[in-house]
C-alpha cells in the first residue's frame, strides 16, 4: 500500500488516530516527534529549551528524510508543512490526510499533554494565529481532510479508511464529469487518459485531479509540465484541461470531482474571483486570480503571475517602465513592477481601462499612441497580441530602441514577433517562458508544498 501521512496542528489527533489506523491496516505507525526524541535522546521540550526551534527543525528534517517508503502510517509534527524539503519527502508515494479540529477542542486536548508554547499569546489566540499562518501550507498538504472535533479515534480512523477505499467522488459524479470533459475540446489522447482515470476499470479513488481553466487553453503547456512533475515527485495526481466558455461550469465540475487545484488563464482571471471562498491579499489588490487551491471543501484564490513577472526583473529595480495592456495579466505586472520600485506608465488602446488600472495600482497612464513620448528603459507586453494564432507585434519596429529591455509575457510561441523585432533592434529581451517557469514553480508549491528548482522546470519544457 502507499504510505498514509497524517498532517495537522498539534492536538488534532495525529498520534492517537494514526495508531488506530495503523492497527486496522495491519502496518506499523511512526510518529515523527517520537522518532526525533528517540534519535536525539532528548524530549521535544528539552530540545526547544536547551537549543531552539531551528535545531528542532533540523532534527525533524533529518528524521523525515529517513522514513520508510511504503506500508506505514506516519504522524507528523504540526509545523512540518512549513519546510518544502519535508513535503517533498512526505508526499512521495503517499496519501496525505489533513486532520482539523475546532480551536476549543485543540485547547482542551493540549491541556492534557502540555508542550512549550509557540508564542507569548494566550492559548486560544496562539492556536488561531499559528493555524492562520500555516493555513495555505496545510491546504497544500491535504489530499483528504477529516475534522476530528467530535469524533472518537476509532471513528476518525474509520473515516480515513473510507476515504482510502472510496475516495470523495461518487460513481455517478465520475460518470457525469467524464461526459462533461468529453464535450470539451480536450485532445483525444488526453480525453481517453482522463476517462480511464475517472471511470475506467480499476481506477484509483485516491487519484487527485488538477487542470488549467481557460477558453481556449489548448495551447497551454501546463499539462505537460505538471504531469511530468507528478512523475518526478511520485504524486498520485493527474493534470488536464478544463476548457469551457463558462467559468461557473468549470468550477462546478472541479468541485464535483474534488479537484486539488486549477491554473486559471484567459479569460477567467477576474471572473473566477466570484466563485471563490477566500482570496489572498496580493490577488485581491491585483484584482485577478491565476491559481485556485481546493482543500477541505473550500476554494482559495491566489496570484502567482506577479511573482513570475518580478523574478526575471530583479535586476531592473527603479527603471522607467511602460506596461502595454490593462487586463488581468497587466494588473499582475503592474503589481510586480511597483513592488520593484519602478516608475510605471500603463498604455492601452482603451485609455479608460488604462486609467482605471493605473489609479488602482498607483501608476501613470496614457493612450496607446503615447508610447513614443514615454522613453522607457523597460517595455512589458501584457496584451495577448503575439499569442498564436495572432502573430503580430503590439509595437512597430521603429519604436524599439537598443537601450530598451523588452519583456513579452506571451509564452506561446516562446519567441514572439515582438521579441524577434526587439532582438533585431539590439534590445535586451526576456521571453514569456520565464514568467511561466516562475509562476508555475510557485503554483506547485501552493498545490503541494514542494519547491521545484527552476532547472527541473526548464529541463521539462526544453
Amino acid at each position: 500500500m502507499r504510505r498514509i501521512v497524517l498532517f495537522g496542528y498539534r492536538g488534532t489527533g495525529k498520534t492517537a488516530i494514526g495508531t488506530v489506523l495503523a492497527r486496522r491496516l495491519g502496518v506499523p505507525f511512526l510518529d515523527t516527534d517520537a522518532l526525533i526524541e528517540q534519535q536525539s535522546g532528548r524530549t521535544i521540550p528539552e530540545i526547544f529549551r536547551k537549543d531552539d526551534e531551528e535545531r528542532f527543525r533540523t532534527l525533524e528534517r533529518e528524521a523525515i528524510a529517513g522514513l520508510p517508503a511504503r506500508d506505514i502510517v506516519i504522524g507528523t509534527g504540526g509545523g512540518v508543512v512549513m519546510d518544502p524539503k519535508n513535503m517533498e519527502h512526505l508526499r512521495a508515494q503517499s496519501t496525505c490526510v489533513l486532520l482539523t479540529a475546532e480551536i476549543a477542542t485543540i485547547r482542551r486536548r493540549l491541556a492534557r499533554a502540555p508542550r512549550p508554547p509557540l508564542t507569548s499569546l494566550p492559548a486560544d489566540q496562539e492556536i488561531a494565529e499559528v493555524i492562520a499562518r500555516r493555513r495555505h501550507n496545510y491546504a497544500a498538504a491535504a489530499d483528504f481532510c477529516v475534522d476530528t472535533s467530535r469524533t472518537t479515534n476509532e471513528e476518525a480512523a474509520g473515516r480515513i479508511l473510507g476515504l482510502l477505499e472510496h475516495g470523495t467522488i461518487p460513481a455517478p459524479v465520475r460518470e457525469a464529469a467524464a461526459k462533461w470533459f468529453a464535450a470539451t475540446p480536450l485532445p483525444a489522447p488526453e480525453r481517453e487518459q482522463l476517462q480511464s482515470l475517472l471511470t475506467g476499470p480499476g481506477h484509483d479513488p485516491r487519484t487527485r485531479f488538477l487542470g488549467v481553466a481557460g477558453w481556449p487553453c489548448g495551447h497551454s503547456r501546463s499539462p505537460l509540465l505538471f504531469n511530468r512533475l507528478f512523475e518526478k515527485y511520485q504524486l498520485d495526481c493527474h493534470y488536464t484541461r478544463f476548457e469551457d466558455p463558462s467559468i461557473s461550469a468549470i468550477m462546478e465540475t472541479a468541485r464535483s470531482i474534488d479537484a486539488k487545484g486549477l491554473s486559471v488563464t484567459i479569460p477567467f482571471k477576474q471572473d473566477v474571483m466570484a466563485c471563490l471562498d477566500e482570496i489572498d491579499d496580493a490577488a485581491r489588490q491585483i484584482g485577478a486570480i491565476n491559481t485556485v487551491v481546493f482543500a477541505c471543501g473550500e476554494a482559495y484564490g491566489c496570484n502567482t503571475d506577479w511573482l513570475g513577472i518580478k523574478k526575471p526583473l530583479a535586476g531592473h529595480k527603479g527603471a522607467r517602465a511602460v506596461l502595454l495592456g490593462a487586463g488581468g495579466v497587466a494588473a499582475a505586472a503592474a503589481y510586480a513592477l511597483m513592488d520593484l520600485g519602478m516608475e510605471v506608465t500603463i498604455l492601452n488602446r482603451t485609455p479608460e481601462k488604462a486609467r482605471a488600472l493605473a489609479e488602482r495600482s498607483g501608476c501613470r497612464w496614457g493612450a496607446w499612441d503615447d508610447f513614443d513620448r514615454t522613453n522607457p528603459d523597460l517595455v512589458v507586453n501584457a496584451t495577448p497580441v503575439g499569442m498564436q494564432p495572432d502573430t503580430k507585434s503590439p509595437l512597430r519596429d521603429d519604436q524599439l530602441k537598443k537601450e530598451m529591455t523588452v519583456f513579452d509575457l506571451v509564452y506561446t510561441p516562446p519567441v514572439t514577433p515582438l521579441i524577434t523585432a526587439a532582438r533585431k533592434a539590439g534590445c535586451a529581451t526576456i521571453i514569456g517562458t520565464e514568467v511561466f517557469i516562475h509562476q508555475a514553480r510557485e503554483q506547485f508549491r501552493l498545490f503541494f508544498g514542494i519547491d521545484v528548482p527552476d532547472t527541473v522546470i526548464r529541463e521539462i519544457l526544453a
